[in-house]
């Protein structure tokens, strides 16, 4: 029981000579897995090498199951917006996607997107057989020459940005790897074919210029079954006639905050951004460029020191606007990242994206989100202290109503793209190594099934994390079987340790993976335990924020609902759009040192409620004291920005509470600290 030795982990990666056995599929197509991979190695690329193997591989849709807080999360989204949005939405129910006269390009492919892995992480019939249905009328509308319906006449007459087929490809290919239904992965495989001719008549321009490397994940994922080599070439001609992050990113454009009511540009644009940095762990799989195992973490420290949130986000209110709390996130842009940080996890295998994932979902995602998933945000603020219908905004280019808590607030795009966060959570928290080992990479209470070495086997994870600090593993192999079981430290978890059966516990090493290689008999139960400790960052303006484990806090607020926009279209209850405002003082600041946080902090464990992303369900509290300031007020419908410098007051002390961010529907977060 050791470290992960990560040169060793990485060293059949890099000469590209390792094979795989995919972990999650059932074990009866192991062999057909293995038949496939010697394919591709006897097919291989134009430089005869194939595609790169990543560090990590996700495992098969459904072969984990959610359990403990989790499951009631998915739930509530299967019997919110995402179970039902095609029962009254016409943009998803009557699309033409599906025969019908409505939208026909991205936002039925987007719900898909999110619908297919909840239904089958949830292993829900009903939802199963709903989006199959779909999925059948998509197929089933594409022509011989591999052009979808709702497309055709657009590719016909005039030059199509073909971000749409990139997503729908994208989409079909979850379906096929979840039910193994053929009709879909030949759909694809005609799709991707008729591209080639395509990008030789009219290269990419508009969205699919800047989302270009999503067409390599269906592509990628049928030349891992064919072993064709034309699919790594139509993969190269995406990147090459696809925006050059890389080169973006060495210069100065985005580093400057897009001006309030500024100018709309596809540079800055922050669901493109989010998307991104997936892009250079796609492109290294094709030629193992170093430049691109380097470029994410770049990337991401750019956008932190000049647009960081302490959810783990960055902003951006259409465009990239900075780093002041007041200034927005589009949901989208949360989902997209989310689904970026799984994509660079598995490939590179690095423990600080899966820090980064959880921060992310943990805070950012459910907060943007109403507790009973049935409304959601355009734009989520880190210090929201009211929700309104707001024309003396100062977003970069969004409208009035981009943070209601609504069914298409602002813009209709995050109503339909919203659903993939959690579910493509959960089905990542896992992941197979590739010496027929399990790597918990995230963490939340889960069950994973998979076969090591023909032996299926079954881990489960029983914890409240990240409300609490403990987390129980059980390993059980059918029959004895020796494999690796991989476990991710977070960085801030100092003092971190694991105990197998009834030896002592050992410490590990924050910021790594920790290796338990042994065989495994019957069942094993593995304790972490992962101290949580106050943490308090200094942000825009020296104001403060208080950080414990993977959660962020926020000032728990009492809350006033309003319902608005009644003569609109489809907002029917439950399915509605509402303003919030406070019904009590927002505008503290904190007495608190961050040097020493444990002195001005204490935490509190609570029950994990129903809904556990809640005001009334938050799994943890934290009491700390301040004063009202009555110089910070409302500025342009928003709380002003935070004072900045050291503040004083003569209002008397007050004990506050927190809650985690994700938990709340308005909020301070970050907080001006006073003289003491």
């Amino acid at each position: 029981m050791q470290p992960l030795d990560r040169r060793r982990f990485l060293k059949s990666v890099a000469t590209g000579t390792s094979a795989w056995v995919l972990s999650g599929v059932p074990t009866s197509n192991a062999n057909g897995q293995r038949d496939r991979a010697a394919k591709r190695e006897a097919g291989g690329d134009q430089a005869g090498r194939g595609l790169a193997e990543p560090v990590l591989r996700p495992l098969a849709l459904g072969a984990i199951r959610p359990m403990g807080w989790l499951a009631r999360q998915l739930r509530i989204q299967a019997e919110g917006l995402t179970g039902h949005l095609d029962e009254f939405w016409p943009d998803v129910g009557r699309s033409q996607w599906f025969g019908g006269d409505a939208e026909g390009w991205e936002r039925a492919p987007y719900w898909l997107d999110g619908a297919i892995p909840l239904a089958w992480g949830l292993n829900d019939e009903r939802l199963k057989a709903k989006v199959s249905s779909y999925v059948d009328e998509i197929v089933r509308g594409q022509r011989p020459d591999g052009v979808y319906g709702p497309l055709a006449a657009a590719t016909d007459t005039r030059p199509y940005d073909l971000w749409a087929i990139l997503l729908v490809n994208k989409m079909l290919v979850q379906h096929h790897e979840a039910t193994g239904d053929e009709r879909t992965l030949r759909a694809v495989e005609a799709s991707l074919r008729s591209l080639g001719p395509s990008l030789a008549r009219t290269p990419l321009f508009g969205w699919g210029k800047y989302r270009w490397f999503e067409g390599l994940i269906p592509a990628f994922y049928l030349y891992e079954r064919t072993g064709e080599a034309w699919l790594l070439e139509l993969a190269r001609t995406l990147r090459r006639q696809g925006t050059d992050y890389a080169a973006l990113y060495a210069g100065e454009g985005v580093t400057t905050p897009t001006p309030r009511r500024g100018r709309w540009t596809w540079d800055k644009h922050v669901v493109n951004t989010a998307m991104a940095p997936k892009a250079a762990a796609l492109s290294w799989r094709l030629d193992r460029r170093d430049e691109d195992r380097k470029f994410p973490a770049q990337m991401l420290a750019t956008l932190d020191r000049y647009h960081g949130q302490v959810t783990g986000m960055f902003t951006g209110d259409e465009c990239l606007a900075g780093t002041n709390p007041v200034q927005g996130t589009e949901l989208c842009a949360v989902v997209e990242f989310l689904y970026s940080l799984e994509v660079l996890l598995a490939t590179f295998g690095d423990a600080a994206w899966g820090d980064r994932l959880e921060r992310v979902a943990f805070n950012a995602l459910p907060a943007t989100f109403t507790p009973d998933m049935w409304a959601h945000q355009y734009d989520q603020q880190v210090n929201q202290v009211q929700c309104t219908i707001n024309p003396d905004h100062m977003w970069t280019t969004n409208g009035a109503e981009s943070n209601l808590y609504g069914l298409e607030p602002n813009y209709g795009c995050c109503t339909s793209n919203m659903h993939q966060g959690w579910p493509k959570f959960a089905a990542h928290l896992w992941m197979a190594t590739p010496d027929d080992g399990i790597a918990a990479v995230a963490y939340a209470p889960s069950e994973a099934r998979f076969t090591s070495a023909g032996v299926p086997v079954t881990v489960t994870l029983e914890t409240d994390y990240p409300f609490r600090d403990e987390l129980t593993v059980s390993v059980q192999p059918e029959r004895p079987a020796a494999f690796p079981v991989v476990l991710r430290v977070p960085a801030w978890a100092v003092g971190a340790t694991v105990q197998v059966a009834d030896a002592s516990p050992i410490p590990m090493t924050p910021g790594t993976f920790h290796r338990l290689e042994r065989e495994w008999r019957g069942q094993t139960t593995v304790r972490l335990r992962f101290p949580m400790r106050a943490r308090v960052s200094v942000r825009y303006n020296e104001a403060v924020a208080i950080e414990h484990g993977p959660l962020v806090y926020s000032l728990l607020l009492e809350e006033r609902w309003h319902r608005v926009n009644a003569d609109k279209p489809h907002r029917e209850l439950p399915h509605a759009d509402f303003e919030v405002r406070p019904a009590s003082p927002w505008d503290y600041g904190l007495l608190i040192d961050p040097g020493t946080p444990d002195a001005g902090l204490t935490f509190e464990q609570r029950p994990v409620g129903d809904r556990p992303f809640s005001p009334d369900g938050a799994g943890m509290a934290a009491r700390v004291r301040g004063r009202r300031l009555p110089q910070w007020e409302l500025a342009h419908g928003w709380a002003a920005e935070v004072p900045p410098g050291v503040q004083s007051s003569d209002e008397p002390l007050e004990d506050l509470t927190l809650v985690p961010y994700g938990c709340t529907n308005i909020r301070v977060t970050e907080f001006p600290r006073l003289q003491r």
